[in-house]
């Protein structure tokens, strides 16, 4: 366990390490925005900048940004997933601060395509590991506990007021770039974690029992029986259906991991979910 912990906060120091090396050599020299809290960190920073004498970094105000939506997790989502996001909140902001902002390609679709790619994979190795980059990730898992509520329309409206005020603001060339980083990254995350807000797990093994108690023990879902039998082997095997928010799907991964290496498991989309699902 201890072990597990150690390697969880060295991927979480390499993913906001990432951000901030995806933000200050690409994104920030070529002004080109980021999306959720990160981008409206980048845009405020840098029209206080230019608009107002006042003179805010952008980690600092990624930071500040954070704080309120971290005590909102810790009393609405849960103590650890709340605290390794907002360690990596606070790596982001440090690297943020103490990596210099250098320009390496005057190419603003590469600053945008290659920042968008290192960002994506910070944020998605975060992601497989059971922590998150704060902000929005944490927004939607309170939604998804209190109302059912899909964070898509939510991303897409604040990247969107993201993108049409840095149009407004530095010319729509920029905004139009911002939307390449925004598909490259996307595109980037989905291939290392997923894009999907509710998975469902088909796990076929023969510790069903084991398997029902050790989940039960850490997540609050509801497991469906399914009885099946081997084609090949004729042998018999119980097959386990169970619906998570994919925030879950690292603590699944591993309790499969240690109470039964040989379960087949197949997580697939749910593209909807109708009746109960628990969300407290």
């Amino acid at each position: 366990m201890v072990w597990l912990q150690i390697k969880k906060i060295v991927v979480v120091i390499i993913g906001a390490f990432l951000t901030a090396v995806g933000m200050n050599l690409f994104l920030i020299p070529a002004n080109v925005y980021s999306s959720g809290f990160t981008g409206i960190a980048q845009l405020l920073s840098k029209v206080l900048t230019d608009y107002t004498p006042i003179n805010l970094s952008m980690g600092l105000l990624l930071l500040l940004l954070n704080i309120p939506v971290a005590i909102l997790g810790w009393m609405k989502v849960g103590k650890s997933f709340t605290i390794y996001s907002f360690i990596t909140v606070v790596l982001s902001s440090l690297f943020l601060e103490i990596i210099p902002i250098k320009q390496l390609s005057h190419d603003i679709l590469l600053n945008a395509v290659f920042g968008g790619v290192i960002i994506a994979v910070g944020v998605g190795i975060t992601l497989k590991w059971g922590a998150s980059t704060g902000g929005l990730d944490i927004i939607a898992m309170v939604l998804s506990r209190m109302k059912d509520k899909p964070i898509g329309p939510y991303m897409f409206l604040l990247n969107s007021l993201i993108i049409l005020t840095a149009g407004f603001l530095y010319g729509w060339e920029k905004a139009l770039y911002t939307m390449v980083f925004l598909y490259a990254s996307t595109r980037v995350i989905d291939m290392i974690h997923t894009r999907h807000a509710k998975l469902t797990a088909f796990i076929i093994t023969k510790k069903a029992e084991e398997l029902k108690k050790a989940i039960h023990q850490k997540l609050v879902r509801g497991i469906t029986m399914i009885p099946g039998k081997g084609a090949f082997s004729n042998e018999t095997r119980d097959i386990m259906m169970i619906v998570i928010t994919r925030y879950e799907l690292f603590d699944l991964e591993r309790i499969i991991k240690d109470v039964d290496p040989n379960a087949f498991t197949n997580i697939i989309q749910t593209t909807g979910v109708y009746g109960f699902f628990r969300r407290d």
